[in-house]
């Protein structure tokens, strides 16, 4: 798998929770951080999405917001 975006992060799929429209998807690092992604629920289904599953988190974004209390 070739892609332009410069960040990919390998995990498993902890969990996927599916609604009438996206499905929620949880991917847990190797450091033990997790990642949140909503994707359509076909998207979803498409790709066998399942808890275990090997994956990647393909992050590319031209902004990165920091926020402090």
């Amino acid at each position: 798998m070739k892609l332009s975006a410069r960040n990919v992060l390998k995990g498993k799929v902890k969990s996927v929770t599916h609604g009438a429209v996206n499905s929620e998807v949880v991917i847990e690092l190797p450091g033990g951080a997790n990642v949140v992604s909503i994707i359509t629920k076909a998207s979803a289904e498409g790709l066998g999405l399942a808890k275990g599953k090997d994956v990647y988190a393909v992050i590319k974004a031209t902004n990165v917001m920091i926020g402090v209390d």
